[in-house]
């Protein structure tokens, strides 16, 4: 009997190793960061920058490209003081919209692309309206998933040199 049950336990110890451990799906990974970009449009909307922050990978792990200079923002202070110095340029209420959301989800790493509406007015009354292209690659860590890069553009005609910032389809 104790032979038999020790066979048991060595048998099991040596199996461990190919034992099948669940794993979240590409949809579940998916649903995941769907929820975070729910939340970002929520915390944009009530102007919650520690809301807008939780989306961000913290420390030094983020990097980002913005449409506004300087030409890239290292660090989760650097952007935050960028996110703090938009939110502060309304006076009021931001409408804020995300549409054409793709995410591909796999493993540890994701990506997603949207296009995102913004408007209200400024804080000398003017109206603000803007759409712009958005790029996030994620980690997950911890069991979460941040935004470790972020790309934000809009089209320039090249016959002026302007930005398109209603970016039209």
């Amino acid at each position: 009997m104790k032979t038999a049950l020790a066979l048991s336990l060595v048998a099991a110890a040596a199996a461990a190793p190919f034992i099948a451990v669940a794993h979240p799906s590409k949809a579940d990974n998916r649903a995941a960061i769907q929820t975070l970009e729910d939340q970002f449009a929520t915390a944009v909307r009530a102007k919650d920058l520690d809301g807008i922050m939780k989306v961000y990978a913290p420390g030094s792990d983020l990097f980002v490209f913005d449409v506004v200079p300087p030409r890239q923002y290292v660090g989760a202070d650097a952007y935050r003081k960028d996110w703090k110095g938009f939110l502060d340029m309304f006076k009021g209420p931001i409408k804020f919209t995300v549409s054409d959301l793709s995410i591909d989800a796999g493993g540890k790493m994701a990506y997603s692309h949207s296009i995102q509406h913004i408007s209200g007015t400024d804080a000398k009354g003017k109206p603000v309206d803007m759409t712009v292209r958005v790029t996030d690659v994620y980690r997950k860590s911890g069991g979460d998933w941040r935004v470790v890069h972020e790309h934000v553009s809009v089209p320039v005609n090249m016959d002026t040199g302007k930005p398109d910032m209603s970016s039209a389809p």
